[in-house]
């Protein structure tokens, strides 16, 4: 069932996803060379404690950390660790909070660290700009399909490949709520787009094939061909006949 949230209820979403939107920008400070994921995971829940809120992650279906941290060919669920990030890796972070009200904040980037190849750069670029895209076509009067059909047009366009298994999600009071949004699909298709709505669009973006596989702890997926893999995501309301960005 797809919760439309009042008014009332989407500022409180922005309120956790502006505390998500903050961790990341603490994170990215410390994002170089030499530093572990373990270091970042850290600087994040301190950040989001310190905002009066906690980890949106951490024990949630069992996951052990703050941040998902996915480096390189990792899509998504990474776990942080004592890896020390080197030149030319990329990173995403997925972060979320939940206010004492109760409202989640989610949102996800991925960071270069240090000199990145142009190739890789190109990817991380389309990546966040079919995201956006995404997130004009959440309008009333739209479908969810058309959103995925924009982010799977644009990427593979440009020779990329768009993970299946993966998608958003509608966001509220629990992380994870109806509709789920995939980054593809058909145009017209899927639930209807009304005010009210609040979803997390997240593409995930591979350079070489779509195909994934989950490694042994259950969470870490990767690449199978272990090409790259960019994660780009805000939360949105819809909101007044308009698209609002919350993160």
């Amino acid at each position: 069932m797809i919760y439309l949230k009042t008014d009332e209820e989407i500022e409180l979403l922005r309120e956790a996803n502006l505390v998500v939107a903050r961790t990341l920008g603490e994170v990215a400070k410390w994002v170089a060379p030499g530093v572990t994921t373990r270091k970042l995971d850290q600087i994040a829940e301190d950040y989001i404690r310190s905002q009066d809120c906690i980890p949106g992650f951490k024990g949630l279906y069992g996951f052990p950390a703050t941040l998902c941290i996915s480096v390189n060919e990792v899509v998504v669920h990474g776990f942080p660790s004592s890896y020390a990030l080197r030149e030319g890796d990329i990173v995403s972070c997925d972060c979320g909070a939940v206010t004492k009200a109760g409202f989640n904040g989610d949102s996800t980037y991925t960071f270069c660290v240090g000199e990145v190849s142009e190739e890789v750069k190109q990817l991380l670029r389309v990546t966040k700009e079919s995201l956006y895209l995404g997130i004009e076509k959440a309008v009333p009067g739209n479908r969810i399909g058309d959103i995925g059909n924009t982010i799977q047009t644009y990427c593979e366009r440009h020779g990329y490949s768009v993970v299946r298994e993966m998608c958003g999600h509608g966001v509220g009071k629990k992380l994870h709520e109806d509709p789920e949004v995939p980054n593809y699909g058909r145009r017209g298709t899927g639930a209807l787009i009304k005010n009210g709505m609040c979803i997390a669009i997240e593409p995930m973006i591979n350079m070489g094939s779509k195909n994934i596989v989950t490694e042994s702890d259950g969470w870490t997926t990767r690449t199978r061909d272990r090409k790259p893999s960019a994660h780009f995501e805000h939360s949105i309301a819809v909101h007044h006949g308009k698209t609002d960005i919350l993160s």
